[in-house]
């Protein structure tokens, strides 16, 4: 079963972390995604970029219309997502659960029950 895991942040949480803190921050994460590769149940981890780079693309009259986004007015968005592929939920919540960050905030864990072939 696949399931989603997300991490939210914003540019003020970013900016709070010392350029020295940084490297450690990465090398946890790293690590972490290096152990799940490795089981094969981590397929992807993707970082996001900043908010205000956020497109929002709609089509009017059968033409693409683009703004900027993202669409929700909010102080957190999305920063990080990870797709798994594990036996179980509880697998999920354990290795959500591993997650550095998950020490400061939470991590969503999201079911993904359908995929395109």
């Amino acid at each position: 079963m696949k399931y989603l895991l997300m991490i939210y942040g914003n540019k003020e949480k970013w900016e709070s972390i010392s350029p020295e803190e940084w490297p450690e921050v990465v090398a946890r994460q790293d690590a972490f995604n290096a152990k799940y590769r490795a089981t094969g149940e981590l397929l992807g981890a993707y970082g996001l970029g900043d908010a205000a780079e956020a497109r929002l693309v709609r089509r009017r009259d059968g033409l693409p219309a683009v703004t900027d986004g993202p669409y929700l007015e909010t102080k957190e968005y999305m920063a990080s997502f990870y797709l798994l592929d594990v036996e179980n939920e509880e697998r999920a919540l354990q290795i959500a659960a591993e997650m550095p960050l998950a020490e400061q905030d939470p991590v969503e864990v999201w079911p993904v029950p359908h995929g395109s072939p």
